[in-house]
């Protein structure tokens, strides 16, 4: 048989293009061929940027493979944010060594053997994806001993290559050790974030799997220091070991189940919602989710109790047959497909409703009457008369009425940017000590109100006082340290260990602001004194502020930190409204406010100073005439 080769015979634009096979001599020559298959390593390195994505993702991916395994003990050690040291041990099952060296492999997997299972899925894993993508960029050492076996094994391996691999004594169960993460791979290494950053990844992804399985015992350490030791429990004790005791009064617990769906959890609640996305917890089948449509359903059924601007806390677990609900849509399998979405969404929404009426937490209801077949009795006993209808005879539609003259576009679009401060507001800023002080009265214990030649002048107090105490601790923030007014005596305040590691990133801040604060052990911090504006608010309600505002800082810069910093204490450090200042407060304020960089705006970019000239009064009262 003569040798052959593919040839693309070329055809007109309005023909397919054909595959012939022709002769060797006139086809183009094979060894010139573009296409290539990629060796395994760097295909390993492709695949593993959808499964890790820096160091949390190995914590999820590892944490996960042992409750498949069956583990009650679990222990999580991070060194410098999990770049340089992540080791995870469980007491599960352990492997063989014929398995522990399989489990390196792509697509090497005991969860699951045919297409079907993929929709009868009852563990975390099942891809066979992780570990080979782990092993891809990193080095790792694999420890691992059945209860059956005399001895266990130990494997070394980095960048997709075996290195070693012997028997070794171990105690039952499995032990990872991942070290430098990304070390072959320079370019992805880079765009990791700060220590800090990156270990606050690593929380929300244990807090996400310890919520999931409050039955197992969880610890996390860094550097030696132990941030949690989670103890096996119910999922209210769970709850309070990992965000503190005073949520435990705040909870209000969910309940429902019908054919399709398994409602239960946890609300907080509507008083204690926060005007950030706090504590928002979905589980499916003990596997945490991101879901929109659900979040709506939660919102929906809270939306007449909660304060202006605030976002309701949940943690609410949905059981459904497997069989109903897909999983294999991302690599992270943070998303979830339902067979009957609308259907949950309803029973989600009734549930939480219900729960909010049985804890007297909304107005009572009744659940067992429906009200869609309830109708207003009359009023009176005699007959129902019977409806009039009113006609216009003089209606003529075709009757073509006159227009007035269009409006200039410009009209639509009001100028909303605030006006240039004119000569009055000139004066009233350059005013001098010695001068006789302008009186100002407040308005609906509002805004403060004076006369200065001839025009109006307003002020918002609250803005004002915010803008000052933001120029002011920024200063401090750059320069110098404030002054600390000391407490009578010290408080101390118990937070999550998630929250202190973001409060030991801002203790130096906190200290050249004026708060004398320190760490007392691994879940709570010591107050001895705070800044004299700080008084008259708790400290624990002004941390709890500006802890929410970090949690959720997108900004990794220090200078945008501290920005942020300054900005949440100056908001809720501000005088509020219905505060009466006399007028030596007045006039402080006012002197204080003119002294700023940026007096005439707020720090949200809203006017302070309003005036009204005699020009502006009468253009009012001319278009009311």
């Amino acid at each position: 048989m003569p040798e052959v080769a593919v040839k693309i015979r070329r055809m007109p634009f309005h023909s397919f293009s054909l595959l012939t096979f022709v002769p060797m001599d006139e086809s183009i020559d094979v060894r010139a061929s573009l296409i290539q298959i990629l060796p395994d390593a760097v295909a390993n390195q492709i695949a593993a940027g959808e499964v890790v994505q820096r160091p949390a993702s190995v914590i999820k991916e590892l944490m996960e493979n042992a409750v498949d395994a069956g583990a009650t003990l679990i222990e999580v050690i991070v060194k410098e944010g999990g770049v340089a040291f992540i080791q995870v041990h469980d007491n599960g099952c352990g492997m063989s060594e014929t398995d522990a060296r399989l489990c390196f492999e792509r697509h090497a997997t005991s969860k699951i053997r045919t297409s079907e299972d993929l929709f009868d899925i009852h563990t975390k894993g099942f891809r066979g994806e992780a570990l080979a993508s782990i092993l891809a960029v990193s080095q790792v050492t694999l420890v691992t001993r059945r209860k059956q076996d005399p001895h266990g094994t130990c494997i070394r391996a980095e960048a997709s290559t075996i290195q070693v691999q012997e028997p070794t004594a171990a105690e039952p169960g499995t032990s990872f050790t991942v070290k430098q993460l990304f070390y072959n791979v320079p370019a992805r290494r880079k765009f990791l974030k700060a220590e800090r950053i990156e270990m606050r990844h690593i929380l929300e992804e244990f807090q996400r799997i310890a919520l999931a399985h409050p039955g197992i015992a969880f610890s996390l350490y860094e550097d030696r220091k132990a941030i949690f030791r989670l103890e096996a429990g119910n999922l209210r004790q769970r709850l309070v070991q990992m965000f503190g005791a005073p949520l435990n009064e705040k909870l209000v617990p969910v309940s429902e189940e019908t054919d399709l769906v398994k409602v239960t959890g946890f609300l907080v609640k509507p008083e204690f919602a926060k005007k950030t996305r706090g504590e928002q917890y979905f589980f499916v089948n003990d596997r945490f989710i991101k879901s929109q449509y659900l979040h709506h359903a939660v919102n929906k059924a809270c939306e007449e109790l909660l304060p202006p601007d605030t976002f309701p806390g949940y943690f609410i677990y949905l059981e459904v047959e497997p069989s109903r609900i897909d999983i294999n849509i991302h690599p992270t399998k943070t998303e979830v497909k339902f067979e009957d979405e609308s259907m949950i969404y309803a029973v989600l929404r009734s549930s939480v409703r219900q729960a909010l009426g049985r804890y007297h937490v909304a107005p009572s209801l009744d659940f067992d009457q429906e009200t869609a077949f309830q109708f207003p009795s009359a009023k009176g006993s005699g007959p129902v008369p019977t409806p009039e209808i009113q006609v216009n005879p003089n209606f003529n539609p075709f009757e073509k009425k006159e227009k007035g003259p269009r409006q200039p576009w410009e009209t639509f679009f009001p100028d909303e940017q605030i006006k240039v401060p004119t000569q009055a507001i000139a004066v009233l800023a350059e005013e001098e000590e010695d001068e006789t002080p302008f009186r100002f009265f407040q308005l609906k214990q509002h805004y403060l109100v004076t006369t200065v030649g001839g025009a109006l002048v307003v002020i918002d107090p609250h803005r004002a006082h915010e803008r000052v105490l933001y120029e002011r601790w920024m200063s401090l923030l750059l320069e110098e340290t404030a002054a600390s007014q000391q407490t009578l005596f010290p408080e101390t305040l118990e937070f999550p260990p998630a929250d202190i590691t973001v409060l030991e990133e801002m203790m130096p801040w906190l200290r050249q602001l004026g708060f004398d604060i320190e760490l007392l052990g691994i879940s709570a911090v010591v107050i001895r004194g705070v800044p004299p504006e700080a008084t008259a608010l708790p400290v624990r309600v002004i941390l709890e502020e500006v802890l929410q505002q970090f949690l959720h800082a997108p900004s990794s810069l220090k200078q945008q930190k501290k920005e942020l910093l300054a900005r949440s204490l100056a908001g809720k450090m501000a005088i509020r409204n219905g505060i009466v200042l006399d007028t030596a407060e007045a006039h402080r304020l006012v002197k204080d406010l003119f002294k700023c960089k940026m007096p005439f705006v707020s720090v949200q970019g809203k006017p302070i100073v309003q005036e009204f000239t005699m020009a502006d009064l009468d253009e009012r009262f001319l278009q009311r005439r």
